[in-house]
């Protein structure tokens, strides 16, 4: 059987896939999934997007990012991924066989009135939890600026506008050079990924659970995040135990410490290392030893 034609859509789908698959902390994944949002919610999302995806080098970035909710809004009736496609639009809105800078600086460079207008029915549409309001550009009213100036006025409190202002500075660092040590020298994509989410919850405090909890919570998981190296890190049973005490309070409360931005960032990070073939399509997927299964009695 042949391999499937690598094109922007699939390879992001692929990588919108490897995420929700991948059992992380906090996040929804096989067996952990929240009272109403599952596993096939994100799969479904992700085959939605794809054809989407497809076509952003050819259309305006506002037009992606709303057909791609629009498209979303067909299969589910929740908000799955409104941040993945809010990171995952203008990576692909750049051709296979072009790099991605400075090409993706010019592009947000050129971004009007109109791509924020339909970014603002984009979010409205998806309808996310945990939106405050905000003196200049609120989402609730008629924008006057262009996307890149929007979302510059929102890089210090969160990430995904971060990444806008910065030309996606992180997310090509991570998809290039910041996944775990040699993705090659991984058994797995989830291990990797596991490890990944670790590392970017040390890094930054999750803007979502910033937004939803404040600061100092996601402050907290940032810690909490860190001293897992302390613990001994993933491959010793103390680092393992740590791991799921450490799943278990992200999910306390309703799941409201749900690390969902940093999910976001790691969707865009694989769809990154995939254009650049840094990890390859038939690694194998699932950690066998992962924390969350039960220790092997002899």
């Amino acid at each position: 059987m042949s391999e499937p034609q690598r094109t922007i859509g699939y390879l992001a789908q692929v990588a919108c896939t490897w995420e929700v698959l991948a059992r992380k902390a906090g996040n929804v994944c096989p067996g952990r999934e929240f009272p109403d949002l599952c596993v096939d919610d994100f799969l479904k999302s992700a085959a939605a997007i794809a054809p989407v995806l497809d076509q952003a080098p050819h259309q305006p970035l506002g037009v992606t990012i709303l057909r791609c909710i629009e498209e979303t809004r067909k299969v589910v009736d929740t908000n799955t991924n409104l941040g993945i496609v809010l990171v995952l639009a203008p990576l692909a809105s750049v051709p296979l066989d072009e790099p991605l800078y400075p090409a993706i600086a010019d592009l947000l460079g050129r971004t009007t009135v109109v791509d924020t207008r339909n970014v603002y029915a984009a979010v409205r549409l998806a309808n996310p939890g945990g939106m405050g309001e905000v003196n200049d550009q609120d989402i609730r009213g008629e924008p006057t600026l262009p996307l890149l100036e929007v979302m510059s006025l929102a890089k210090d409190r969160d990430q995904v506008a971060r990444e806008y202002a910065l030309a996606f500075l992180d997310t090509r660092t991570f998809g290039l050079f910041g996944l775990p040590g040699n993705p090659a020298g991984f058994h797995s994509i989830e291990h990797l990924v596991v490890e990944f989410q670790l590392d970017l919850l040390r890094s930054k405090p999750d803007s979502l659970i910033a937004r939803k909890r404040g600061q100092r919570e996601a402050e907290n998981v940032r810690h909490w995040a860190g001293n897992l190296i302390f613990a001994g890190g993933l491959d010793t049973p103390e680092g393992k135990r740590a791991y799921r005490e450490f799943d278990t309070w992200l999910r306390s409360d309703n799941h409201a410490r749900n690390p969902g931005t940093t999910a976001d960032l790691i969707a865009a990070a694989l769809f990154v290392a995939l254009r650049y073939s840094r990890i390859p399509l038939s690694m194998p997927f699932v950690w066998e030893g992962h924390p969350f299964e039960e220790p092997r009695t002899k």
